[in-house]
């Protein structure tokens, strides 16, 4: 059987981030007796992405489509099937449902355009997602055509003296995918510069491109959209391009001139070596602590009253560990976690419950929630959780 990968994303395309979806899957198909023949990327575009299937259909057994799944208008991996097989979608009463039972037990709104995410066309089956709000399609036409006569002419010509392609990349955190594609929704009809929605582990990206003569003309193009954008993002715009959350939080505390201590216990220390893979990070982090076990945490100044009265797993705890830290090495704030990274019941609490805590002289600031997407992952969004509860306190205290 002959198979062919093809990856949707523009971020892709322009090498905003590594195609790490398609690596897992070719390394898998062998396994199976499946051979990999082609592998392709399309970015966000309709007609160039039905075109892709297209092709695919007319010379593979198989098409594996990654990406392009989520809620927001650049999402077209649902549509491009559609469009080729000739199929209507409709909207899955159960599938939506369920998405919204997803939220309101999380306590977040529903953003209608979700709903996006539980359309199927009458050839597909949903394939369940337990990690996330997109469900894949696993689809089998009753008849398909070779589909050679329907490939695109080369775009050779069209392409030559196009000029060239500049980004911009916003960086958000603490609103969905989906609430951030309906704040920037009157910027969306824009052509040149295109804007594309994309969630990311360090919260929700918006990418401005624009294409041009030159360089310059097409900045010219990105400003005024990039002003509007972020008079709309306001603070939940962290960052832009190359920026990451710990070194913006890094240069808040150190251009106030303020310290930071930290008390791990299910991260290991990821908040720790994060932290400190910034440049310069020894002007404001103080050193921290990864306490795993009860004693542990109690031998570091946690009260037992505390552990004993609220559980291990607990915000209560988390604050306490922050406080302790904080006081130990002499810190302006301390950042506490505690939680479950593993795929095991701890306390009776399900895996990926996370509490996290940022203490200072005002006390300490909880965020806590129930997300399990395996353990490095689970680690990684506890840390960038922590990050962003510490630029939230920062933020409110400015001034």
């Amino acid at each position: 059987m002959r198979a062919e990968i093809i990856s949707v994303g523009t971020e892709i395309l322009l090498g905003e981030i590594t195609d790490t979806n398609s690596q897992y899957l070719a390394a898998r198909l062998p396994a199976i007796g499946i051979d990999l023949y082609h592998q392709s990327t399309v970015g966000d575009n309709l007609a160039r992405l039905s075109e892709a299937i297209e092709r695919g259909l007319a010379r593979s057994d198989v098409l594996i489509i990654t990406g392009g799944l989520g809620p927001t208008d650049d999402d077209l991996t649902r549509e491009a099937i559609a469009d080729v097989l000739g199929e209507t979608m409709f909207v899955d009463s159960e599938a939506e449902n369920r998405l919204r039972a997803f939220f309101t037990a999380r306590g977040v709104s529903f953003p209608e355009r979700n709903v996006k995410q539980t359309m199927l066309i009458p050839s597909a089956t949903a394939i369940p997602n337990p990690r996330g709000t997109a469900p894949g399609w696993w689809v089998e036409p009753a008849e398909m055509q070779r589909m050679w006569e329907h490939e695109a002419e080369p775009k050779l010509a069209r392409l030559a003296g196009a000029g060239v392609l500049v980004s911009r990349i916003l960086k958000t955190i603490g609103v969905g995918e989906s609430h951030i594609d309906e704040m920037i929704a009157p910027l969306l009809n824009s052509t040149n510069p295109t804007i594309g929605v994309y969630a990311k582990p360090d919260g929700v990206h918006i990418r401005l491109a624009a294409k041009a003569d030159s360089q310059e003309a097409a900045w010219v193009l990105i400003a005024p959209v990039e002003e509007e954008a972020r008079r709309i993002l306001g603070t939940i715009m962290w960052g832009a391009d190359n920026d990451t959350l710990e070194g913006v939080v890094g240069d808040m505390l150190d251009a106030r001139g303020l310290t930071l201590a930290t008390m791990e216990s299910c991260t290991s220390g990821l908040l720790a070596s994060t932290i400190t893979d910034v440049t310069g990070a020894a002007q404001y982090y103080k050193g921290g602590f990864v306490a795993y076990s009860p004693q542990m945490k109690m031998g570091l100044g946690v009260s037992a009253d505390i552990i004993e009265q609220h559980g291990v797993i607990s915000p209560e705890v988390a604050g306490a560990m922050a406080a302790a830290a904080r006081r130990d090495l002499d810190s302006d704030y301390g950042i506490g976690i505690t939680g479950i990274a593993g795929n095991d019941e701890v306390e009776g609490k399900p895996p990926g419950t996370m509490h996290i805590a940022v203490a200072g002289e005002f006390g300490a600031d909880n965020i806590s929630y129930t997300f399990y997407q395996g353990r490095q992952a689970t680690k990684r969004r506890a840390v960038t959780t922590a990050l962003f509860l510490l630029r939230r306190t920062l933020l409110a205290r400015a001034g």
